[in-house]
């Protein structure tokens, strides 16, 4: 603090002795009231007036004294003393933060200034007569400007800063550049002056003082030793001097990681064992390497590179442990080999050229394996079996034979069955000692050509050793299905037929196989082989046609003829069937086609039926039957008394002054009962009664237009109402004979009050008040007309 009280004061002394040489350098110039100068060729320069004698002002910022600072003096050449001469100050921060003395023209600074907010004000200056404020000198601007002082520390743009730089870097590798910046003035003095030092992160890391870079200062650096450094760096203004400010930042520097260690296996050798029952692909077991390098430059590769076990044994990276699997890649057998040995290698994945000098980047390590002897299942000499047997076979044919022995040393004996989810028929039975398999059903390849079983082998000793194979049973077909006809043929024959016309081609069909079934053979039988109506004709393709042999039929006489066919098949022995074809009769055009037969299948019918015609005559009349109802609903509804054309808009006032009815009385005052702007200049139509006269408007009354005021509208209407002898009392607005259902007050009218004998007492409505004078009146009267009486 005494150091830096100590600058600010040199400041400020510096300052005035720089403001008092200013005013005296500028007193010292002559006056320029008309002088005049010569050139260098004796010729004489005329120069503008300045009546001014002034200089550019500063004052230090920052001032904390206890009077005003004096920022300088302003003075007139043709000011004598007198004090008739008044100095004005206007512009930036005039009377504010500068003020003038009118009468010596000594401007002074009332507050603290700072550079970093305003660097400079403009101000304008005047001398005018202080008896008429007469300008004696036209205005003239000057500046002052504020003379900064070291009172801004450095600061840094960052608080923290976040670098890499690759492990084993050589030394004076750039890092990171910090940067920091001063408020005070760059071109005056060394306030804004940076010099950067480091504070914390030696002897690792070194700064530039001028540039803030910084750079590595040890050759060697390893990741693995130590991964992350700590940094503080100090920049400090005035060129690093004593006195100076300063301002500090944190720099986080992270070795990055670089290929420098090879894979390394911690043992020279590894024990395995696997049983012998264990599958192709089951996992043996593992080995790594360990490498401290990390990322791309810690992945390891391994690899089988020698070892008898090359053959039946594989090894597979695992990249997210970085362990090498080593896996069974063949079926073991204890009893032919009980162990192995591998040589496993190790190599990094990727390989850094710079550091290729620190060794191989690669290691070996030896596995032995043991082979562990198992309890194995039976195993079958063959994966599978096909047998045949021929369909029709007796029960208790042998089908076939299968064999299982046990592979383990001690040969236990072995037990046969059958899965019987795979026979859910029984149709075999296989021979628990010796394997034979026998059929116990007729088998018929019609129904099944294959069987798929599956055949258990157990030991008879160890029952959980169990072990399947499928078994294929294919049933050899033997004639044993005579040929019949395709399809369910009908023929039609025309009455006009020719000789010799084909008019159906026949085919066939067999259940047996194809070694037993085409070609067939179509003949008639012997005993109709002259008929005299119908021929066949064999196609030799597995087809036949039937052909007319007369001419001439006739459907009175017959309609329907039967004619068999005999179809013999290719098989050994050969089979055959007698089909009987059924050939109707039909009539027929000149062109040979079918007009009409007996069966009404056959009967084209050109119209549409009459059940179709019913159907829609009876949508139509229900069509009707509702346009008729609809017309009839419509003209029930209930028409108004009065027709209006055109809807008055005034029909939507509604008044809240009215007594009007009880609280179930919704219904709104209708001002088209007192209006109908179409029938103002005549007789308004009514469709409730008839009147015996025609009515005419009183001359004297005016007919209102609709947009008068609804006062005089509806004294109008009333008077024209009262001299309508043909209009019903439809002008009341309102009509009082219903208060509503459950009304606390009850009904006010006296419209039943004849239907009662009760005498009730009205002297209370004269208490009423004058709204209910004529109430009490009309009520009041009852006594008087019964003294009358």
């Amino acid at each position: 603090m005494k150091e830096e009280r100590c600058v600010r004061a040199a400041l400020l002394c510096l300052g005035v002795l720089c403001c008092s040489q200013g005013l005296a350098g500028e007193r010292a110039r002559p006056s320029l009231h008309g002088h005049r100068e010569r050139g260098k060729e004796g010729q004489v320069l005329h120069r503008s007036k300045r009546g001014w004698v002034w200089n550019q002002f500063f004052v230090i910022e920052e001032y904390t004294g206890p009077d005003p600072v004096l920022v300088g003096r302003l003075h007139s050449d043709i000011d004598s003393g007198d004090g008739n001469i008044k100095y004005i100050l206007s512009g930036e921060g005039a009377g504010i933060i500068f003020v003038i003395d009118d009468k010596s023209g000594n401007i002074h600074a009332t507050k603290t200034l700072d550079r970093e907010e305003r660097a400079q004000y403009t101000l304008t200056a005047q001398a005018v007569d202080r008896n008429t404020n007469r300008p004696l000198e036209p205005p003239s601007e000057f500046i002052v400007k504020v003379q900064d002082i070291n009172d801004n520390p450095p600061e840094f743009l960052h608080e923290n800063y976040h670098a890499n730089v690759p492990e084993r870097s050589n030394v004076g590798t750039s890092v990171i550049q910090v940067t920091a910046s001063d408020a005070d003035d760059p071109t005056y003095g060394n306030s804004a002056k940076l010099v950067y030092s480091i504070l914390e992160g030696q002897p690792y890391f070194s700064v530039e003082a001028q540039t803030g870079i910084i750079r590595t200062a040890l050759p060697n650096m390893d990741r693995e030793a130590k991964e992350e450094y700590h940094v503080v760096i100090q920049a400090k203004d005035m060129g690093g001097h004593m006195g100076g400010l300063s301002g500090t930042t944190k720099v986080t520097i992270t070795l990055t990681d670089v290929n420098d260690n090879p894979p390394k296996f911690p043992q020279s050798v590894y024990q395995m064992s696997v049983s012998e029952a264990a599958v192709p692909g089951e996992e043996v077991g593992r080995v790594k390497a360990k490498d401290p390098d990390i990322g791309e430059n810690g992945l390891v590769a391994y690899s089988i590179i020698d070892g008898d076990g090359m053959d039946m044994f594989e090894i597979t990276t695992d990249y997210e442990t970085q362990e090498g699997v080593v896996k069974l890649k063949k079926t073991l057998d204890y009893e032919t080999k009980k162990s192995y040995s591998l040589k496993v290698e190790a190599a990094n994945v990727h390989i850094d050229p710079k550091f290729i000098s620190n060794g191989p980047f690669k290691d070996t390590v030896t596995v032995k394996i043991a082979v562990e002897d198992a309890d194995e299942p039976p195993v079958f000499l063959k994966p599978s079996y096909i047998f045949e047997v021929q369909e029709n076979a007796a029960s208790g044919t042998v089908v076939g034979k299968v064999h299982a022995k046990d592979p383990d040393a001690a040969n236990s004996a072995i037990r046969y069955s059958i899965d019987r989810h795979t026979d859910l028929e029984r149709y075999f039975v296989i021979n628990a000692e010796d394997g034979n398999i026998k059929t116990i059903k007729t088998l018929d390849r019609e129904e099944m050509a294959w069987h798929n079983i599956s055949v258990f082998a157990v030991e008879v000793h160890k029952q959980h050793q169990e072990t399947k194979v499928p078994v294929a049973i294919k049933v050899v077909d033997v004639n044993d299905n005579a040929p019949k006809f395709a399809a369910a043929y009908e023929a039609f024959v025309c009455e006009n037929a020719r000789s010799n016309q084909q008019f159906i081609t026949i085919s066939a069909d067999d259940k047996d196989d194809s070694a037993n079934g085409p070609r067939f053979i179509f003949s008639l039988p012997p005993e109709i082989i002259h008929n005299p109506n119908f021929t066949l004709r064999d196609n030799r393709d597995n087809t036949a046609s039937v052909l007319v042999r007369r001419e001439g039929f006739s459907r009175q006489k017959q309609d329907l003829y039967l004619l068999p066919i005999v179809i013999s098949d290719g098989g050994v022995p050969p089979l055959s069937s007698t089909n009987t074809l059924s050939i109707r009769v039909c009539g027929c055009d000149g062109s040979g086609s079918l007009l009409s037969c007996n069966a009404e299948a056959y009967v084209l019918n050109a119209g549409l039926s009459t059940g179709a015609l019913i159907a829609i005559l009876a949508c139509i009349v229900i069509l009707l039957v509702i346009v008729v109802l609809f017309v009839t609903l419509k003209r029930q509804k209930k028409e108004p008394l009065i027709v209006f054309e055109e809807e008055d808009v005034r029909e939507n006032i509604i008044t809240y002054d009215d007594e009007g009815g009880g609280e179930e009385d919704t219904e709104a005052f209708d001002i088209a009962t007192l209006q109908n702007p179409d029938g103002i200049n005549g007789f308004i139509p009514r469709k409730d009664i008839k009147p015996e006269y025609q009515y005419l408007p009183r001359p004297g009354l005016r007919p209102a237009p609709n947009s008068v005021d609804v006062d005089d509208f509806i004294n109008t209407r009333i008077q024209e109402a009262d001299n309508d002898p043909t209009a019903p009392p439809y002008d009341s607005i309102q009509i009082y004979g219903y208060e509503g259902r459950g009304s606390v007050a009850g009904s006010l009218s006296s419209l039943e009050s004849a239907t009662t004998d009760s005498d009730l007492d009205y002297d209370y409505l004269q208490n009423w008040g004058p709204r209910f004078k004529k109430l009490a009146d009309l009520y009041g009267s009852k006594d008087t007309f019964d003294d009358d009486s």
